[in-house]
Formats: structure tokens, sequence, C-alpha cells
């Protein structure tokens, strides 16, 4: 399984450049990003966060946060409610706990509400270069379950499962590069197989 892995990450590295898509200049822009990104697009995301941002620049101003205001500011990524509730609460316990500061390990990120193992990896990755994990979001799960590389449903159980079998320089990469490929080729319900460049690899190619 190894090696079928390092080829699935030679031909999609040659494709894409692995990267978030999210727009973020420092430790705490990139967890409210990947907070808000649950069931939203990263477009979506950026387009609001380039305003939250400017106007929330501190874990004390999220934590001051008026609860309606802020719900309304965030209403298009949708679960608004839910996520203003997650990220104020976040930001207050940030304030209170660890100086403002977001944490650097993967078992006080997980602390926080609305972080889970997936955040928490994205927001070391992107915002400390720590790697912990692999993120596993829905398109990670569909394709490495497509690529026959997990047969678990569970984002847990996945990641340990990609965890064993991928080198660690390039646990990151992995998750951004199947990312990226689910949203350009592997797309849920119509997937491009003809044109996919892992299509003489995946059991589960249409051709």
């Amino acid at each position: 399984m190894k090696p079928m892995v390092e080829e699935i990450l030679k031909r999609l590295k040659r494709k894409y450049e692995p990267a978030t898509a999210l727009h973020y200049k420092n430790p705490l822009e990139i967890l409210i990003a990947t907070m808000l990104s649950a069931q939203c697009t990263d477009r979506r995301v950026n387009l609001v966060t380039r305003s939250l941002f400017r106007k929330y620049k501190t874990a004390e101003d999220y934590a001051n946060a008026d609860p309606e205001e802020f719900q309304q500011e965030i209403r298009s990524t949708g679960f608004y409610r839910n996520k203003a509730r997650n990220i104020i609460n976040c930001c207050k316990i940030l304030v209170e706990k660890f100086d403002s500061n977001v944490p650097r390990t993967m078992e006080e990120l997980i602390t926080l509400p609305g972080v889970a193992r997936k955040t928490a990896n994205i927001v070391l990755q992107a915002g400390y270069g720590i790697v912990e994990g692999i993120a596993v979001d829905t398109h990670v799960r569909r394709i490495s379950n497509l690529l026959g590389l997990t047969d678990s449903k569970d984002p847990d159980k996945i990641e340990q499962d990609l965890m064993r079998i991928t080198p660690r320089e390039d646990w990151m990469n992995l998750s951004y590069l199947l990312i990226m490929h689910g949203r350009e080729t592997c797309i849920a319900g119509r997937p491009k197989c003809r044109e996919c460049v892992l299509n003489d690899l995946c059991p589960s190619a249409r051709y």
C-alpha cells in the first residue's frame, strides 16, 4: 500500500500545488477560517473573512463580540448560529486559559469548542508548521475510500489508516492534494474519471 500512496502523491504533486485555499495571516485567523469552513466553500469563507479579519484582530475581539451581530456577519457560511457560538466560546477560552494565544498542541486544541482533529491538524500545519496527523475532511474521506486506502467511514480511523501508509513528511501534502483533487476532478456524484491522473490506480474508476 505504501508504494501506491507514494505514486498517488507523485502524480497529484505534478497536477496541484499543495496548500490550503483559505486566506489567513496568523494562527488565530486560520483557526477562525477553518471553523467557518465546515459545510461551506473556501471561496465563501474567504469572502466573509475579508471584512471579518479587519474588524476582529485578537481573541479578545471575538470573545467580546455581540452574538447576534456576529451571527449576521458570518451568516452566509451556513450553520451560522452554531459557528458563532463555538467561535465566541472558543476565543473566551483562548483569553482565559491560553493568554489569548492559539495552542500549539493537538491535546490543547481539541479541548476548544468546535475544534476536532481535522481543524486542529489544519491549524497546527498551516499556523505553526507542526505536523501531528492528517486532516480528514469530506473529500479526503471519500477519495481515500474510493482509492482503497481505507475501508472506514470514521474520520479518526481514516486518519490512522492514512498515517500508517503515508510518509510523515507528506501527511500535510496528502490532505491538501486529496482536497484539491476532490474539488477539481474526483467530484462527488460526477467524477471526471477519463481525465483523472489516478484512473489506472483507482478501483472505483469509471471509464
